[in-house]
């Protein structure tokens, strides 16, 4: 999971590298499709993370039709969406930009993005719900593999379809779309060969509309909280980035700069939340509570060391990692003020997220989605809000580092609660 998720965080730096070079314009237009593109992919990610916890569930139960009829009716609700999204986005691609401020030229090169992407944007959402039903099967090697090749052929594809090397057209902003769509549909063709070939449980079927009701249902009860936070953290991270623009642009470029060494700082934090939802659902499903606890404590210490590690290093090397990508010096400044402060409470985010994942596999997606919405919205931005009039930069930066250590603490008390009630519930014992 650690090399798919690099591999995602190349694939989104290579796009924004090569599409910078074509100029300001075509790069802003690129920026504005992120607001989209992470709508879509908040409701693909809530519907493959719901289908992973199920699956993983089912399958520590052996019930293997109900892993087949979770992998069939997951991957039709993903293409019923997608269906919605792609009609409705079509229809508004002119108004809804303009709404987000695009116009003149930036507007027509949102257009050429758009149209290729929303038509691609099907093999987008099938690998994501596809390896995340993989992942829930117990092999995470495939997924991440596979998202790695992904991540290596857009970086080969992106500078042939867009300047047009040797026998390529020259396609602009658009082979930046079209290499995305490409790069995509690998994984996704890669994703239908294992689940039907190799795991054989995609087989050719015409469902019931009562069974793939009753799929979607419990799909949709977990997926729904968690598309809205997916979305919603985005608006949070702009309504500080609003607060940061109060102290110059210098310090907003900063936070950018920061938030971009963060990503990948906390990628094996993020690996280990993404395994642990499998893990706890197999074990669930066959009754090994003891499993569930031992993984979850294992976890956090894993999340914890990790963390201790990562800011200790970040703090030594804040400086010259900063100067990697700014010699502007005010930027730097408040880059290094971030990795120092913020990257305290990288443990305690682990937690949350390990918790966050495992409480969604005990089908209490409100509980997961409820710390979330404690941390960003209860108090992190209201912190945030308080401190930048009384300490600053540093007081907002340190509003976020004190919402993952309260947060995180919350979320351990709260997993283990839910895993003892769960156990109890189902054989009578507690953990």
């Amino acid at each position: 999971m650690v090399m798919g998720m690099l591999g995602m965080v190349v694939f989104n730096l290579t796009d924004t590298y090569f599409v910078g070079q074509l100029g300001s314009e075509q790069l802003a237009a690129l920026s504005f499709t992120f607001p989209v593109v992470m709508v879509l992919n908040a409701v693909a990610q809530g519907v493959g993370l719901s289908s992973s916890a199920l699956v993983s569930r089912a399958v520590g139960e052996d019930d293997w039709d109900g892993v087949r009829k979770l992998a069939l009716h997951s991957l039709l609700l993903g293409v019923l969406i997608l269906a919605v999204i792609l009609t409705a986005g079509l229809l508004t691609v002119d108004q809804l930009f303009r709404t987000l401020g695009a116009e003149g030229q930036i507007l027509d090169y949102v257009r050429e993005y758009m149209q290729i992407w929303y038509f691609g944007s099907v093999m987008v959402v099938i690998p994501m719900i596809g390896n995340n039903i993989i992942r829930g099967l117990g092999d995470t090697k495939t997924p991440g593999t596979v998202m790695a090749i992904s991540a290596m052929v857009n970086v080969v594809l992106d500078p042939l379809l867009i300047f047009g090397l040797g026998p390529f057209p020259q396609l602009g902003i658009r082979g930046a779309a079209l290499a995305t769509v490409i790069a995509r549909s690998l994984t996704a063709i890669i994703a239908i060969y294992v689940l039907a070939f190799r795991e054989r449980i995609l087989v050719p079927q015409v469902p019931t509309p009562a069974a793939v009701w009753h799929s979607w249902r419990q799909l949709l009860y977990i997926a729904v909280p968690n598309a809205l936070i997916n979305m919603a953290l985005p608006l949070g991270s702009g309504f500080v980035t609003r607060i940061l623009a109060g102290f110059g642009p210098a310090v907003v470029a900063g936070f950018g700069v920061a938030t971009r060494i963060e990503m990948l700082a906390l990628i094996f934090i993020g690996a280990l939340a993404s395994v642990s939802g499998p893990f706890a659902g197999q074990n669930l499903g066959a009754r090994k509570f003891d499993r569930v606890v031992l993984g979850m404590q294992t976890g956090e210490l894993l999340s914890l060391g990790v963390g201790v590690f990562t800011a200790t290093t970040l703090g030594l090397l804040a400086r010259p990692i900063a100067g990697v990508f700014t010699q502007d010096s005010s930027v730097i400044e408040t880059t290094v003020l971030y990795l120092r402060i913020v990257p305290l409470a990288y443990g305690f985010q682990g937690v949350l997220r390990l918790s966050a994942t495992v409480l969604n596999v005990l089908k209490k997606p409100l509980h997961s989605a409820g710390l979330t919405i404690l941390q960003t919205f209860g108090l992190y931005l209201p912190l945030a809000a308080v401190s930048a009039s009384l300490w600053g930069t540093p007081g907002i930066f340190a509003s976020l580092a004190v919402s993952y250590f309260v947060a995180g603490s919350l979320a351990h008390i709260a997993v283990h609660r839910q895993i003892q009630r769960f156990a109890a519930q189902h054989d009578g014992t507690s953990v």
